[in-house]
């Protein structure tokens, strides 16, 4: 042992100094340090990192406020950041099946897939198309130019290919025995094409009293043991907001105006409406492709400016037009008959520079005089504040995971603060929109989970006796129906006090119909009693029901045969796309996933408040 002891002491101070290594970089001693190997999540015992994860949230919003042109609202942010994490772990998942399948790629796939089927970047790049089109050519062309190597291209699709491929395989293996039969593409068929006309009698639950109803204390906890899933909430937040509105004056009108009417003398002095619209247009979608709205009959646009797109000549810019949503400078490229090819810019009518500069003051001192260190202090401030600009204050329920609205209008970003980690009492950061400055205090915070049994007991009690009073209608349904096949329906409902009587237009299997619903007992049913005869009562979800088929219209064999190939083509696709999503959707739900987003992002806030 004497003659040993100097390695075992070499093995202790290694095994030390590696483990305070080790404890040190992953941040173990110090949960609030976040270091290059902290995990945001874990798949299946595969970490995610962190960084990782905020270097692709990072890339995925400066893209979105690229395409967006400005930056995003935290609501935004937040359903990114849900968007990247989610391809995250469906990345690993992936990874994971492809090594326990053993699908590889070799280079000879990747070089054929790099010369036949560009990614689809490439193909929408405006110089590899001719007149519109992909051109293979060009793009063969291009693949063979140095500068696709020096510009890293080649790398580029080497990577895009070797991740993309494998997935393919996988996928391919998961649809491959996607195959519909005659039969399921005729009943399709069916769904969409058959039809059929009822008048029906509707027994509603309202027509049984609640005291006829009794519920037991044990029936409600079996009910919430059946369906506790079902009493799952989202968090909930009181809010109170206030709002500087940016009001637009005559004088901001007369300025948007002016703006359209410089763009268009830009236009007639030589410039192309096409670059002109993808430089200025307001309206970003039809902006990035040149101005262009498409081709289409009239209907399409409001009265102002469709008025104003069928008046003017071919080719010609119109002067500024105005609308509900502000001014435009509209070219028609192409007319036929009553259908035009039309290109527009819009601008919209906002503050001018002097209008915004004053309400932009009034939005930084309410900020700063409600702004306070301490949630008491805070909820007196903000108060306060409000009185002083004389602002009314909405108090309103902000949902988890949804944009929040005040009076219908949306607001911005205040619902994600206030399940970001905001404290009750605390006043928010002020929020910019378009429309408006807001201002945010948190009034009460509810996690989201399952609730106990004790806070749905009467949300439970007014299902089952719902139930209960469906039950109780059925044989006042088969009364009815008796009684309606031989006195007549109309005359038997006429003297039935409570039942509601109707009458159907003609619907489809999959048709949302008025009094039946969609996708209902009472809905198929009309589909299965004989044409002028009354159906047995059928116990909808909200009503039991009972109907006459008045009308019935089969779907035509003949004109399903004649198209059946490019139905089965269509059908096939969708159902493959179908499987695997629902096989991805399984691979999540048996997956172990231990979700840190946030555990390691409180961290990341205090470590950046120290």
């Amino acid at each position: 042992m004497r003659s040993a002891a100097k390695y075992v002491w070499i093995i202790l101070i290694v095994a030390f100094v590696g483990g305070f290594l080790l404890v040190e970089t992953s941040g173990l001693l110090n949960r609030d340090v976040i270091t290059s190997n902290t995990s945001i999540a874990e798949v299946n015992g595969e970490d995610i990192l962190a960084t990782d994860y905020f270097r692709a949230v990072q890339v995925r919003e400066q893209q979105e406020s690229q395409r967006l042109g400005r930056g995003l609202s935290l609501d935004e942010r937040q359903q990114l950041e849900q968007a990247v994490f989610d391809d995250l772990v469906n990345d690993r998942l992936v990874r994971q099946e492809l090594d326990r399948r053993g699908i590889q790629v070799s280079d000879a796939e990747i070089i054929q897939a790099a010369q036949t089927s560009p990614p689809p970047e490439l193909l929408q790049n405006p110089e590899l198309q001719t007149e519109g089109q992909f051109d293979p050519d060009k793009y063969r062309r291009f693949l063979a130019n140095p500068a696709a190597k020096a510009q890293g291209l080649l790398q580029y699709l080497e990577q895009y290919y070797r991740s993309e491929i494998p997935k393919q395989k996988l996928y391919s293996q998961v649809a491959s025995d996607v195959y519909l039969s005659d039969a399921r593409l005729w009943a399709m068929w069916q769904d969409s094409h058959d039809s059929a006309r009822v008048t029906f009698a509707a027994f509603r639950p309202e027509l049984i009293p609640d005291s006829a109803v009794k519920i037991s204390d044990a029936e409600v906890s079996a009910y919430y043991e059946r369906n506790r899933k079902s009493f799952e909430r989202p968090g909930r937040a009181v809010v109170s907001v206030v709002s500087i509105p940016r009001a637009v004056t005559g004088e901001d009108s007369v300025a948007a105006r002016e703006r359209a009417a410089a763009l268009r003398q830009e236009i007639v002095g030589g410039a192309k409406f096409e670059d002109v619209a993808r430089r200025e247009s307001a309206d970003s979608g039809s902006g990035a492709q040149g101005g262009s709205l498409g081709k289409g009959p009239k209907g399409r646009f409001v009265a102002e400016f469709e008025n104003a797109a069928f008046a003017l000549p071919v080719g010609e810019v119109s002067q500024p037009v105005l609308t509900p949503f502000g001014y435009h400078l509209i070219k028609v490229d192409a007319r036929q008959g009553d259908t035009l090819d039309v290109r527009h810019i819009l601008v919209r009518i906002g503050q001018s520079d002097s209008s915004a500069a004053r309400t932009d003051r009034v939005a930084d001192a309410l900020a700063k005089d409600a702004a306070a260190a301490e949630a008491n202090e805070g909820v007196r401030r903000f108060d306060a504040a409000a009185a002083k600009y004389q602002l009314q204050k909405s108090q309103v329920v902000a949902i988890e995971n949804e944009p929040l609205s005040v009076s219908g209008r949306y607001v911005p970003s205040v619902s994600a603060w206030a399940f970001g980690g905001a404290s009750v009492g605390e006043t928010s950061d002020l929020y910019d929109s378009p429309d408006a400055y807001y201002l945010a205090r948190l009034d009460s915070l509810t996690p989201g989970g399952t609730p106990p049994v004790a806070e749905v007991r009467e949300e439970i009690r007014r299902r089952l006796a719902r139930e209960k009073k469906l039950e109780q209608l059925v044989p006042r349904a088969e009364a009815f129906a008796k009684a309606a096949r031989e006195k007549g329906f109309e005359a038997t409902a006429q003297a039935t006090p409570g039942v509601e009587l109707g009458t159907t237009p003609m619907f489809t299997r999959t048709s949302l119909v008025p009094g039946l619903g969609q996708f209902t007992a009472a809905h198929g049913a009309a589909f299965a009693v004989p044409v002028g005869q009354i159906g047995a009562p059928v116990v909808s979800r909200d009503a039991v029901v009972v109907l006459r088929v008045d009308q019935r219209v089969n779907a035509d064999k003949g004109a399903w045969t004649a198209q059946k190939s490019a139905q089965r083509q269509q059908a096939t696709q969708v159902a493959r796309q179908q499987r695997v999503r629902e096989y991805l959707t399984g691979l999540r739900e048996q997956a172990k996933l231990e979700d840190n987003r946030k555990e390691v992002v409180a961290a990341q806030r205090r470590q950046a408040a120290s």
